[in-house]
């Protein structure tokens, strides 16, 4: 049978069982019998369940080449890199805009939240089953399987629009259930949902400072709070946002941007939700991310895909202590003393999924921060300004400048902040997965593309296509987005 690891346990995918290749064919319902829930009957036969789910966050499909491709080729950050005759199959035409309904990427990260969603419902599905173990750690558990499952439908509304909420294991033959799988709820009503999953999380999670050491990894009360802020931010409700990062205690930024992304930056007082990378295996790693993005050529040790622009170098101020933390220059010399030789094809890779240790492996010790204070701090200024009440959002965004080496912001006037938070967001988060969606929810999208001579057609790029073998399964009862 295949297996999938989890932390220090393998669990049989008897339980987990999905297929990228079809979203619906998925064994997903078949039951479990009193023997086997049996074995995991107990406080760490719970945990195993929900930590599986972290375990998808680590897979090619979930996290690497697809996901980097929609995220951050496609954006006015990045370009596909690599050699010129490597396409990485679909990323030229990411990188150009010119994608169509049958996209792997698209498609691949579609079918990849889905299977996370799976396992969430299966997490959720039997926890109530296992009695013996502890309630408290089984409530835990359960508001940590609503953070992820409501981290993966802000991926799929934040790429696709409207997506169908599968919000339990459908039975078998069930033709209700099977319309549920197949059927696009509106943009509205998918954030209605992930909202709802974030508000059980949070009077389930505990604070950050709860968690042991080796449970640093964990979802806490903060992330949902920080998550459901950044829900608020891309639905504008403002002071949703104020008063959710109010609720954000307990972290601070660190002196030292660069370190954050870097090992001994794991889980520091700035992470808030982050992806736990331990290295190759037996230790597991996210599968690719590292490799994909290394520099390419004669002294490299990747592919060389998702390259810093000109714009985004353009976009630092001098002095700014980020550009240097976020891009490898072709020609210089990293933290670790590797030297990039004038050799490697591409002028520019990215720093932030730089792998010291395990430079030439498959698997990588990086993390991905998907939730740092900064943001919250980016988010509640935005928040601010648009309420009318720039003094207070000002002293927020020069936090953040006084952390990259820079002076205050010399701007006043609500229409200059935004502008300056808006490019504050830019250079402090640039290749974090932000970029493409920022664009797009500021209303930023076709003026920035068309600074590259890129075509950003309004109506149709805001979000990708739903992939074309989900709208064939769904034989009518879902539509495609606009103009694919």
């Amino acid at each position: 049978m295949k297996k999938i690891y989890i932390a220090a346990f393998v669990v049989s995918a008897f339980f987990f069982t999905g297929c990228a290749d079809d979203y619906l064919d998925v064994d997903q319902t078949e039951s479990v019998s009193t023997d086997d829930i049996e074995l995991y009957n107990n406080d760490a036969g719970a945990s195993q369940f929900v930590t599986s789910i972290y375990n998808k966050f680590l897979n090619w499909d979930m996290t690497s080449f697809g996901w980097i491709g929609l995220s951050s080729i496609t954006s006015d950050d990045a370009d596909k890199g690599s050699s010129p005759g490597d396409t990485g199959t679909d990323k030229d035409v990411l990188d150009a805009l010119t994608y169509n309904a049958s996209n792997p990427s698209a498609e691949s990260t579609f079918n990849a939240n889905y299977d996370g969603i799976n396992r969430c419902n299966q997490a959720l599905n039997i926890l109530p089953k296992l009695d013996k173990a502890s309630p408290a750690l089984r409530a835990r558990l359960t508001g940590e399987a609503k953070f992820l499952r409501a981290f993966m439908y802000f991926t799929l509304v934040k790429c696709y629009g409207g997506v169908p909420i599968v919000d339990h294991l459908p039975v078998p033959g069930s033709d209700s259930d099977r319309i549920m799988q197949l059927t696009r709820k509106t943009k509205a009503e998918v954030y209605a949902f992930i909202e709802s999953d974030l508000n059980d999380a949070i009077a389930a999670l505990p604070e950050k400072g709860a968690y042991a050491a080796n449970e640093r990894s964990r979802v806490s009360k903060g992330a949902a709070y920080a998550l459901l802020a950044k829900v608020s931010l891309y639905q504008k409700n403002w002071q949703k946002v104020v008063d959710n990062c109010n609720k954000v205690t307990g972290y601070s930024i660190v002196n030292d941007y660069a370190s954050m992304f870097r090992v001994a930056g794991k889980f520091d007082s700035e992470t808030i939700f982050e992806i736990y990378a331990q290295g190759s295996v037996p230790a597991k790693g996210i599968e690719g991310y590292s490799n994909t993005q290394g520099a390419r050529g004669a002294g490299g040790w990747g592919w060389g895909f998702n390259t810093p622009s000109q714009s985004l170098v353009n976009a630092y101020e001098p002095g700014d202590v980020r550009k240097n933390a976020t891009i490898i220059f072709r020609g210089t010399t990293l933290y670790d003393g590797r030297v990039i030789p004038t050799t490697v094809e591409n002028e520019r890779y990215n720093y932030k999924a730089y792998s010291s240790a395990y430079t030439d492996a498959w698997e990588t010790d990086v993390d991905i921060k998907y939730l740092r204070y900064a943001e919250v701090l980016l988010m509640k200024a935005e928040a601010l300004n648009e309420l009318g009440q720039t003094p207070e959002a000002i002293p927020l965004l020069n936090q953040i400048r006084k952390r990259a080496g820079l002076g205050d912001t010399p701007y006043t006037s609500q229409g200059d902040i935004r502008t300056a938070i808006w490019r504050e967001r830019r250079v402090e988060m640039a290749f974090e997965h932000d970029r493409f969606f920022d664009l797009v929810r500021t209303g930023q999208a076709k003026a920035a593309f068309a600074i590259d001579g890129k075509v950003f057609t309004e109506g149709k790029n805001e979000v990708f296509p739903i992939p074309a073998s989900f709208i064939k399964q769904a034989a009518g009862l879902s539509d495609q987005n606009p103009l694919y």
